[in-house]
């Protein structure tokens, strides 16, 4: 008889956003009228188009595939065309990280990667996540076997958990810009982080998918901005939030040369040859049109427009901060980050608190509690839509709340 992964039988039911997706149909089904006004602030999914060099050279690219002599099929070595991984590397310089090209590989996105990543390690590992967390980070080591332990992310420390010495972990997830409290580390903060992990013999999981929201100068847009860092972290990011890829699917994960462990022969391993090892089995690579789409991103011109599309969620993000502080709210997010993390009104539970914003004004958002028992009594709310929605809805929790 086939053996299952029993693993699964820990996970909850739902994946978080199928969750929000059956009750919002529950809704519209029974209130065809009113959900017409739905106005949808939960998943950060972007709503702005790709920025117009970046659709110029995914073009571009497309036309070659159509002539023998630019024709491409697979990519020979799997881990991204060259061109892009300069381009990559090429960013990282500009705000002060060392990243060779030959760090990186290429991918079709950041979440994909963090739940992948755990193929290169061992099973029953101790995983130190932060909560409230991506629910990415806590069920891929649940399907893999692991003890996931928490570190608390609460309103008394900012959302931005620190290390406690007395824990011994093994494998760390960090998210700075936090998804989905919006809090974001400082440098002095990732140093004792970095400590902590080379004190232990740990590997720091990095995700940096938000680093293109950083406004403030004392946030590092890479964790390889620490010294140190080098040998005991893997940064996984995005072009997702960065560039408006969520449908398009690219991005980049960096393995230092330097991040050595041993295995259980005593015998040093570089950890970028397992990542090879493992993308060169599972995973035949980002087409060439999205490659070079990707490539466009990192131009001076495709800087410009991309930047001007973040800009743009900023103001709505700086409206939905604007609202909670006229309603005397509690909340992060908003200054590094697309995301206000607010706390629920009343003492409200996040799911109650859902339902009652789903019900009574037609707003959606997506509730504290799906990210970790930290987030419950908080909610968090997207600035991916337009100006003219983001002020509707928030007009509307005004008046419902004021």
């Amino acid at each position: 008889m086939v053996k299952l992964n029993e693993n699964f039988g820990s996970l909850k039911k739902n994946y978080l956003f199928i969750e929000i997706a059956k009750r919002i149909k529950a809704y519209s089904e029974a209130n065809p009228e009113e959900a017409k006004k739905l106005i949808r602030m939960g998943i950060g999914d972007v709503t702005l188009p790709l920025a117009p060099v970046v659709v110029e050279a995914m073009v571009k690219a497309s036309r070659e595939m159509c002539e023998k002599e630019t024709f491409r099929g697979y990519e020979d070595s799997g881990a991204g065309y060259d061109f892009l991984r300069k381009a990559v590397s090429d960013y990282y310089k500009s705000f002060g990280a060392d990243v060779p090209a030959e760090e990186i590989r290429i991918s079709d996105g950041a979440k994909s990667d963090c739940g992948n990543i755990i193929n290169i390690f061992g099973s029953g590992n101790t995983v130190l996540v932060t909560d409230p967390a991506y629910p990415v980070y806590v069920d891929s080591n649940i399907m893999n076997g692991n003890n996931v332990i928490f570190a608390d992310s609460t309103e008394e420390n900012g959302f931005a958990a620190m290390p406690d010495k007395s824990v011994k972990a093994d494998l760390i997830y960090l998210c700075s810009p936090n998804n989905p409290t919006g809090s974001a580390y400082t440098k002095e903060q990732l140093k004792e982080w970095v400590d902590y992990a080379l004190a232990n013999d740990a590997v720091i999981i990095y995700d940096a998918a938000y680093e293109a929201f950083i406004t403030e100068d004392n946030i590092p847009r890479s964790i390889y901005c620490v010294e140190g860092s080098k040998k005991c972290a893997i940064e996984i990011c995005s072009l997702s939030k960065t560039a408006g890829f969520t449908g398009t699917r690219c991005g980049y994960t960096v393995v230092p040369f330097e991040l050595v462990r041993k295995d259980s022969k005593g015998e040093e391993i570089r950890l970028a040859d397992l990542w090879a090892r493992r993308q060169g089995s599972c995973f035949n690579g980002v087409s060439y049109p999205v490659q070079r789409a990707a490539e466009a991103v990192f131009s001076p011109e495709g800087q410009k427009q991309c930047k001007e599309n973040i800009a743009y969620y900023q103001e709505n993000a700086r409206i939905i901060a604007k609202a909670m502080d006229e309603l005397k709210i509690k909340y992060t997010g908003g200054v590094n980050s697309p995301y206000i993390w607010l706390k629920c009104p009343n003492g409200m539970d996040s799911w109650a608190f859902f339902d009652m914003l789903l019900t009574k004004i037609q707003v959606v958002g997506t509730p504290g509690a799906g990210f970790g028992k930290n987030g419950d009594g908080w909610f968090r709310l997207t600035a991916f839509s337009t100006h003219e929605l983001t002020t509707e809805a928030m007009e509307r929790v005004k008046s419902l709340l004021a």
